[in-house]
């Protein structure tokens, strides 16, 4: 089995796992197609996405939302702004799955509260989706979006590693630096963390993904192993280190990384498709 081969099976596992770990928020049953295309401009505007999947939802809904957003430009005091992008970011995430919009509605949340820890919590809710979305605009743009929650909560506290690490991470995914978007530079944020304080798992588990990203699958293993290794029940990293072993040339340690998995789940689509992954690799 080739790399492209890997990669195009691990699509399907990729979705299952999102939907393990993030619920309804990325189930793809519920969400709108979104063709960028349809932009008819380049790159990524969060208004035009925003108006294209409003017009493919039925007319009721259409004026329920288009009401609720005038009603939030309109607000004459926070509490009933803050009420209304609540109920904005529910919409998109209850009622009609759509993930960047309701991580949209939750950054602007966020930045009206303005503490630490509502930046940080929106920052890395969108850091922990960004590895699942497959339109990469607009994972570049949510990247972004990660970013500036990031640094302004590192603005209230410039001493909290965590928060350094998530910009590294967003950075890594696309977000720009300065007028370079280079994964490379959202490692190097990471490794000063790792490299001041080694037990930091974050900073290990996000080189790994650094590692993924960047195509060193071997390094990437090696960073992932010493977070299962402390952390033996997190079945994301063991995924990520299933994924850097098989792509790395590896079956037999994907394989066990794989059957962990399987062991520890009840959800009988990903056992379905956790099978014909240990299968695939067994008939190399």
């Amino acid at each position: 089995m080739n790399k492209l081969q890997i990669i195009v099976l691990a699509t399907g596992l990729a979705v299952l796992l999102g939907l393990y770990f993030l619920g309804p928020t990325v189930n793809p049953a519920k969400k709108p197609s979104t063709p960028l295309s349809d932009q008819g401009s380049a790159g990524f505007s969060v208004d035009s996405f925003h108006s294209m999947i409003i017009k493919q939802l039925p007319e009721p809904r259409q004026t329920y939302l288009n009401n609720l957003m005038e009603e939030t430009r309109k607000a004459g005091n926070q509490d009933d702004k803050h009420t209304n992008l609540h109920k904005l970011s529910t919409f998109w995430k209850d009622s009609v799955a759509v993930p960047p919009l309701h991580y949209f509605y939750e950054a602007q949340l966020a930045e009206l509260d303005n503490t630490e820890k509502s930046l940080t919590f929106a920052a890395h809710s969108i850091l922990g989706y960004l590895p699942f979305e497959s339109n990469h605009e607009v994972q570049h743009w949510m990247a972004g979006t990660g970013k500036q929650l990031f640094e302004k909560a590192l603005a209230l506290n410039a001493n909290n590693d965590s928060t350094i690490i998530g910009i590294g991470g967003c950075i890594m995914y696309g977000a720009a630096e300065g007028e370079s978007s280079n994964a490379m530079e959202g490692i190097l944020k990471v490794r000063e963390v790792a490299e001041r304080d080694s037990t930091n798992m974050f900073a290990q588990y996000m080189l790994g993904v650094g590692g993924m990203i960047s195509k060193q699958y071997d390094r990437a293993a090696a960073r992932f192993e010493r977070v299962a290794k402390m952390q033996p029940e997190n079945l994301e990293v063991q995924f990520k280190l299933a994924e850097a072993y098989e792509l790395a040339g590896n079956a037999g340690k994907a394989i066990a990384c794989y059957q962990k998995i399987y062991d520890n789940v009840a959800n009988n689509e990903l056992k379905t498709e956790l099978i014909k992954r240990i299968e695939a690799l067994k008939s190399k």
